[in-house]
């Protein structure tokens, strides 16, 4: 199924804390997961290219334009 563009998420690392594989800093692409967010926690895909959950609280939630996340998605 394809992902539509428009109701992508993506959040930068704020802390990295006993999660080695993320970068403060870097933009993230945050995958949809309802029981995960019940949990306070968020499904990324990482630097491994993998999607994985980390704390909600590594995580400040950003908006941006649609250039930008066309260039991310490519």
């Amino acid at each position: 199924m394809a992902t539509s563009k428009k109701y992508v998420r993506f959040t930068v690392c704020i802390d990295n804390k006993d999660a080695d594989d993320l970068e403060k800093g870097k933009v993230y692409r945050v995958l949809p997961d309802r029981t995960a967010k019940r949990s306070r926690f968020l499904r990324i895909i990482d630097e491994s290219g993998e999607d994985y959950l980390y704390p909600e609280s590594y995580f400040a939630p950003i908006e941006l334009p649609n250039e930008a996340k066309r260039a991310l998605l490519a």
